[in-house]
């Protein structure tokens, strides 16, 4: 709930205040955010109460379009009109709505009108118009033309076009693009069709009963989704798996932005929006920094702005729910204006602490998880990801240094297709078997070889526990129909692993000559032209890389592009020695510890005796 306040408040509020400057509604507005300044940008234009339109393309049930409601109401109030007409007016004019689902639309209707009631008793008898709808679809039509019933052949091309425009609409919902005409204008014709000048018979009176009432539904929700607004607020489906017309739909016309439903919305709700209107969005909080995102990072950054935006602490928004939610406000035009943002990451707990946390923060705007930037600085990050913590400084490392990729490269790993079939822990099998050796060439001597396979958080050696069945050079893996990367030509040579899938942070060990790695363990290759393996594990496992990556790839994936995109700070000859040495020695204090234990294949005796 508090989130969706946050949401209305500073989208809503925002659009009113910025155009009236004498206006006292951000007094009442309890999750409204300011710069720490306390300045608003104030636009020389005035605006009605009437113009203030609010649009919810995914309403559920009206939950944001009621919230709306009230503050609209704190709106009319301050320009001086009775709750009375304020509560008719709301209805009529400003609030709007759409969604897939018929019984949530009645659900949204009946929330919408019982709050107008709450004002206004007659609000139900004054036949007032609501402007939501459930997305209906022209499937059961062919032709809106009918003998000597459609005679207007203008008002007919609209009708046609409605039909063709809303084919498989119960799919595509509110992402439907629609095309500017006057439809009041065909409304109106609509009605006349049956008004007892026309001579009808069993199937004109049955297009009337059956065709006409669908086309006036169409008619409607073209008028909702041709109109622009000055707010829209949503919280979109999230589905990253699209099929049928939907999928088809959104490659055809939105494939840049496809990573996800949600991320369709976002890049859809501008089209929605007046130029100076506010889209405002409860999402999972991936597309900030992801590769799959990183167009719709772009565009935002180079032609919007961001307003405001709150992170919430991991699992906050539900419990046994995966997804890391966020709520954010962008505005539909470029702008030089600070973004504003609040980072919960660490204050675990559900959403009741992260809006306590909000609440503070609003009070004392120097507390350290509120955070003012411009999107210009993101794009100074590879990727841009949309760090807003980050500091000047630390921004600078990216631009002044070379990328990792141009000395080394991680790459993916060995996916077998069955590996309980190929791999084994080392001690199940005979180690006469097993290629324990550094090599970089495959002795036909042997059947097993040793395997990265990631593994649990470890610095500088270790989890060194698989081995994979490699006889005859992996023919048995590369011939089984079901394997990928079986031909990969770094095998066996001088290698840096890491762990896929880490909960923690990221960790990097050596792993030397003679491995081979799948996809749990892909594995990093110095090119030797700049720097020593050494030096390069020992930037990998610094508190610098751990920083960098919780910027680059916060999600629970190392991502390898991030990782390649990231920046190696480089040393002078005076300190590289030093620092090698620093190296080797916590890489052999590691190694003691992983073969004081007997899981290990070097283990010699328990370190008590």
């Amino acid at each position: 709930d508090w989130v969706v306040r946050y949401m209305v408040d500073n989208s809503l509020g925002r659009y009113w205040i910025e155009r009236n400057p004498q206006s006292k509604l951000s007094e009442k507005l309890q999750f409204f955010v300011t710069p720490k300044s306390g300045k608003i940008n104030y636009i020389d234009e005035k605006v009605s109460p009437e113009e203030l339109t609010f649009f919810d393309p995914c309403m559920g049930s009206g939950h944001i379009l009621v919230y709306a409601f009230d503050v609209l109401m704190e709106i009319y109030r301050e320009c001086g009109y009775s709750d009375r007409d304020a509560a008719a007016l709301i209805v009529e004019k400003n609030l709007f709505g759409l969604d897939i689902d018929k019984r949530a639309y009645q659900l949204a209707y009946f929330a919408v009108l019982m709050k107008a009631r709450s004002y206004n008793r007659r609000i139900l008898s004054n036949g007032i118009e609501c402007n939501l709808a459930a997305i209906d679809e022209s499937n059961g039509i062919d032709t809106f033309y009918y003998d000597n019933l459609t005679t207007d052949k203008e008002q007919n091309k609209i009708g046609e076009y409605l039909i063709t425009a809303f084919r498989h609409a119960k799919e595509i919902g509110s992402l439907q693009m629609v095309e500017n005409h006057d439809y009041p204008a065909f409304d109106s014709y609509l009605e006349g069709l049956d008004n007892g000048d026309n001579q009808l018979d069993i199937f004109s009176d049955t297009w009337l009963k059956t065709v006409k009432p669908i086309i006036k539904k169409l008619c409607k929700q073209a008028v909702i989704l041709s109109n622009k607004y000055a707010v829209v607020c949503t919280n979109p489906p999230y589905m990253n798996k699209l099929e049928g017309h939907l999928k088809d739909f959104v490659v055809s016309n939105f494939k840049a932005y496809s990573g996800d439903l949600f991320s369709v919305f976002m890049y859809r709700n501008f089209a929605f929006c007046k130029p100076d209107g506010y889209s405002a969005f409860m999402t999972p909080n991936v597309w900030m920094f992801i590769k799959t995102y990183e167009n719709l990072r772009d565009y935002i950054i180079n032609q919007k702005n961001i307003t405001s935006l709150i992170q919430m602490a991991k699992g906050a928004f539900f419990k046994e729910a995966t997804v890391d939610i966020c709520a954010f406000i962008l505005s539909n035009k470029k702008s030089d204006n600070v973004g504003l943002y609040f980072r919960l990451e660490d204050f675990k707990g559900d959403m009741e602490v992260q809006k306590q946390k909000v609440l503070e923060a609003l009070k004392d705007n120097d507390c350290k998880y509120f955070y003012e930037t411009t999107v210009t600085n993101f794009s100074k990050i590879p990727g841009s990801p949309i760090a807003y913590w980050v500091s000047e400084q630390f921004i600078n490392i990216f631009s002044q240094n070379i990328k990792i990729a141009d000395f080394a490269y991680p790459h993916q790993g060995l996916h077998t297709g069955d590996n309980n079939k190929y791999l084994r822990l080392w001690f199940e099998v005979c180690t006469q078997d097993i290629l324990l050796g550094e090599t970089i060439k495959w002795n036909s001597n042997y059947k097993w070889a040793k395997l990265n396979k990631g593994g649990s958080y470890r610095k500088w050696y270790g989890n060194r526990e698989y081995i994979i069945y490699w006889e005859c050079n992996g023919v048995a893996i590369k011939n089984n129909g079901h394997s990928v990367g079986a031909n990969n030509v770094t095998f066996f040579n001088d290698m840096i692993g890491f762990t896929d899938i880490t909960s923690y942070k990221p960790s990097f060990r050596n792993y030397g000559l003679g491995f081979i790695y799948d996809v749990s363990g892909p594995s990093m290759f110095n090119n030797g032209k700049i720097l020593s393996s050494c030096y390069l594990l020992g930037f990998l496992n610094s508190k610098l890389t751990d920083e960098a990556m919780q910027i680059l790839s916060p999600t629970i994936h190392m991502n390898q592009t991030a990782l390649s995109n990231m920046t190696m700070v480089l040393t002078n000859n005076d300190i590289l020695n030093c620092i090698e040495q620093n190296v080797s020695y916590c890489t052999n204090i590691s190694k003691l510890d992983w073969d004081s234990f007997e899981t290990s294949w070097d283990f010699k005796k328990n370190p008590l005796i």
